[in-house]
């Protein structure tokens, strides 16, 4: 095994495939944003959504994609010219991955690809051992999927943050309260019909505990793009308050807490989730 492989590894406690396979699935996802790092990605575009908060900020769930915007709208960005810098990278520390871009079914300012590689084959790079990778099923793949906002929201800030592994180079991230922003759009207007995003509400509690500010304006921004907010009417505090409370009472929290529990070590951390307990920690934002 690679040796800057396997000081990644050791962070990671793998008893079972699922823990092999998050390991590996977040080892590979640091080693392409090390590719993007090399094929200058990071002067045009900033990392943000879960896996940003999960890689660059601490946060404890692990996340599957790996979620990006333009610093300014260009529609001429293309995101393949990128796949060669990704597929290098994760060759170099033993990985066979391919990149596949996602063509578009319709109209979108997001453009998309897919890592793939094959689960059992990488599995033995990190020699997770033959006897737990005899489990995986024939042909299955891992896959990470890269999303690419080519228009994003005004009035966001970032920050360049450094990781020491593989090897030490930096990325470009949206600073916490924009982060924040993006996390609280996410949450009280993902289109998801009758379907609720548990990760969404373990992430706000996440926010409150450790960094309760929240930039109003980037979320007006992003209300505004998406429809849900007019641009010529003020947005405060107040108003969050009460999108949240009525994203509140429309939520399942048992069931969000069933959605978000394969992302955690320890899915007892929702056992607390209740409308009660929402509500009572909403005083927590901070603009």
């Amino acid at each position: 095994m690679n040796k800057a492989v396997l000081r990644m590894l050791e962070k990671y406690q793998c008893d079972t495939v699922d823990a092999y396979i998050q390991a590996l699935r977040e080892i590979m996802q640091e080693i392409a944003l090390l590719g993007l790092y090399r094929g200058k990605f990071f002067e045009h575009a900033a990392f943000y959504g879960g896996t940003a908060l999960r890689i660059i900020y601490g946060l404890e769930r692990f996340s599957e994609d790996l979620d990006f915007s333009l610093l300014k709208p260009d529609d001429s960005f293309s995101l393949d010219k990128y796949g060669g810098y990704l597929e290098k990278e994760l060759a170099a520390y033993g990985f066979t991955v391919s990149v596949e871009l996602k063509n578009k079914a319709v109209e979108s300012q997001v453009q998309s690809a897919f890592l793939k590689a094959d689960t059992a084959n990488e599995l033995l790079v990190i020699e997770a051992g033959e006897s737990l990778i005899g489990r995986i099923p024939h042909g299955q793949k891992i896959k990470i999927k890269i999303e690419v906002d080519t228009d994003p929201p005004a009035d966001f800030d970032t920050e360049i943050r450094y990781l020491l592994n593989p090897v030490p180079f930096s990325v470009r991230v949206y600073t916490l309260p924009c982060l924040f922003a993006g996390k609280m759009h996410a949450l009280l207007f993902r289109r998801w019909g009758k379907r609720v995003k548990g990760r969404d509400w373990y992430d706000l509690v996440w926010y409150l505990a450790n960094h309760p500010e929240i930039s109003l304006e980037h979320l007006k921004a992003r209300m505004v793009q998406t429809g849900d907010w007019q641009s010529d009417k003020p947005f405060s505090m107040d108003d969050l308050q009460s999108l949240f409370m009525d994203a509140v009472d429309k939520t399942d929290i048992e069931q969000a807490g069933k959605e978000v529990a394969p992302f955690l070590k320890n899915p007892s951390e929702t056992a607390v989730w209740s409308k009660d307990f929402f509500k009572s920690i909403a005083s927590g934002f901070v603009a």
